[in-house]
């Protein structure tokens, strides 16, 4: 029977990477306070030795567990995942891990899981949106547990926020259809109850339709929960609507590749029928044909800012500061001027 092999220790990473034990904590905790050299001959140092810290016992010694939890509302489609790595890879950077759990959109199934991470020990929280009761807010500063919300950007709300102006965004967007000369617009919205970004972007094209001087109720609105195949069901309700519209907007690049779908099953022409466009500029959005007009959300730098913040709030720097994502509209070509 061979010696039984013990785990290596951070006195061996340093004696094997010629540097203090104090160094090797630095730059596992800290990476980017250590010199750019001496941080790859210690991680090399790591590598070759198998070296895995001890996370219990750093944790005691901070009182803090190095974990950051966010619970977004959906794992199914790609539009929380450019955001979500970016705040992953900075958390990361700064010797932070990432729990994630989804709350399928319901509120319920949210609360409970603000609980689970809590009792787990995260440091801080990642929120989608700011609806939700205040009561959940009242438990995590009980615990002192800060948390940042992402992909709504409302400073006068509660908690401090990094993300986007949903209901500028998409009253920018309803104006660039206006101006293609459609008067008779659908749009397929995600649900509205409990998602305060779907509401904003529905109150933003209502927002252009009274400042071209039409009455915003003149807007037909479907509401479904976002999916490909929902939003080819709501477009097809759409098209057995009179007088038809000859533009759909869309909350979401997800909807709107759905209503491409079916409108293309039909055999009704994008965009020499009927346009349609997007919102968030996911990838699918400039590889489906016709690609998508939508609204740039640029995901990765508004993951990386909240990650910032939220470690800036964990570590006592800031009491929490809200931050403004500008978004931009992709001009593509599912959207054409009007014929009617």
């Amino acid at each position: 029977m061979g010696k039984s092999r013990t785990a290596p220790t951070l006195n061996d990473v340093a004696k094997e990477a010629g540097v203090s034990t104090a160094t090797v904590s630095r730059c596992l905790n800290s990476p980017a306070r250590v010199v750019e050299e001496t941080r790859k001959r210690v991680l090399s140092a790591v590598d070759k030795l198998g070296y895995t810290p001890n996370m219990a016992a750093r944790t005691m010694a901070a009182n803090r567990s190095y974990s950051i939890g966010a619970i977004i509302p959906t794992m199914d489609n790609a539009i929380f995942a450019r955001g979500l790595q970016a705040f992953q890879d900075h958390l990361r950077e700064k010797g932070y891990s990432l729990l994630v759990a989804s709350s399928a959109y319901h509120p319920d199934v949210e609360k409970d899981q603000i609980r689970t991470l809590v009792a787990r020990g995260v440091d801080g929280l990642l929120l989608i949106g700011h609806a939700r009761e205040d009561e959940i807010y009242d438990y995590l500063e009980q615990h002192q547990v800060p948390a940042l919300v992402a992909w709504s950007y409302l400073p006068e709300a509660r908690q401090p926020s990094v993300g986007f102006n949903n209901r500028g965004a998409m009253c920018d967007l309803a104006r660039s259809v206006l101006a293609a000369g459609h008067r008779r617009i659908g749009l397929i919205s995600g649900v509205t109850q409990g998602n305060d970004r779907a509401l904003s972007r529905v109150d933003g094209a209502r927002d252009a339709l009274a400042e071209a001087g039409m009455e915003p109720q003149a807007l037909t609105v479907i509401e479904t929960p976002y999916g490909i195949d929902n939003g080819a069901q709501a477009f097809a309700e759409l098209m057995r609507r009179e007088p038809r519209p000859t533009a759909v907007m869309c909350g979401n690049d997800v909807l709107a590749v759905g209503a491409l779908r079916e409108a293309t099953r039909v055999g009704i022409s994008v965009p020499g029928e009927i346009s349609i466009t997007g919102f968030d500029d996911i990838e699918l959005a400039d590889i489906i044909t016709p690609s998508l007009t939508t609204v740039h959300v640029p995901h990765r730098e508004m993951g990386q800012k909240a990650a910032s913040e939220l470690i800036d709030m964990v570590e006592g720097r800031s009491a929490g500061r809200s931050t403004c994502i500008r978004t931009h509209i992709v001009s593509r070509a599912s959207l054409a001027f009007s014929k009617t």
